[in-house]
């Protein structure tokens, strides 16, 4: 009877295997799909700071640090559910190494990962966080927490929002494999990653009033993008 894995309760160590990884799965992304970014200009020169993503596929963290400044992976982490190697099989277990992952207990007490994620800000480094928890169950934002704000607030670092659109249509929740191709049209499906500029904790009274300043930023994103998507295409007849 095979056992079963225990949580991790320690950041992972992404090594070379998870740098190779991370190399593969970029080059097999950017052949597969149509992945753009916007707003890198955004990004601060210097680690630390936070990045908070809204969170619509496995491979959201991959396609983000796609973007990152090659100088700056080395100091690239996640927070990441402690229960993603047990549940979500091998490719749950890559992208822990590949994301370096800082776990976090989604389900029980999450303080534990919250001060592991805060002393690697206050080591200099970059922390990713998905504030819904998991994963969208429809392309939308769900409920948002804030652990981000509170880890801002601690640490006084820069705070980037982070949308990520068109990972969903390839690769939900709901699919067992990705699906990179829009078969209707006989092309690659586009993911669009884009960086909104920095917003600084120490110009908020409150973790509350800095969380609602992400929330506007990235539910602001998301009306643009379901406006787009709901206005038909201008007609090319003259």
């Amino acid at each position: 009877m095979c056992k079963r894995r225990k949580k991790p309760t320690e950041m992972q160590e992404r090594g070379w295997q998870g740098h190779i990884l991370f190399l593969v799965g970029m080059f097999v992304s950017r052949l597969s799909l149509r992945l753009r970014y916007v707003g890198q200009n955004n990004l601060p020169e210097h680690a630390p700071y936070i990045v908070v993503a809204n969170h619509q596929s496995m491979f959201d963290g991959l396609w983000i640090m796609g973007g990152i400044p090659r100088e700056q992976l080395p100091r690239f982490s996640c927070l990441a559910g402690s229960d993603l190697e047990q549940n979500f099989g091998l490719t749950g277990r890559i992208m822990f190494r590949v994301g370096k992952a800082i776990p976090i207990d989604r389900h029980g007490n999450p303080l534990r990962g919250l001060l592991l994620a805060k002393k690697e800000l206050e080591k200099g480094n970059i922390v990713m966080i998905h504030p819904e928890g998991t994963r969208t169950h429809d392309g939308l934002i769900g409920e948002i927490m804030n652990g981000a704000a509170y880890l801002a607030a601690k640490t006084k670092v820069p705070v980037i929002p982070v949308y990520i659109d068109g990972a969903y249509e390839v690769f939900s929740r709901h699919m067992s494999v990705p699906h990179s191709i829009d078969w209707k049209h006989l092309r690659r499906k586009k993911i669009t990653v884009e960086f909104f500029p920095a917003i600084d904790p120490q110009a908020y009274n409150d973790k509350h009033d800095l969380m609602d300043a992400i929330n506007d930023v990235l539910y602001a994103k998301q009306a643009q993008v379901l406006a787009q998507r709901q206005t038909p295409p201008k007609s090319r007849n003259k």
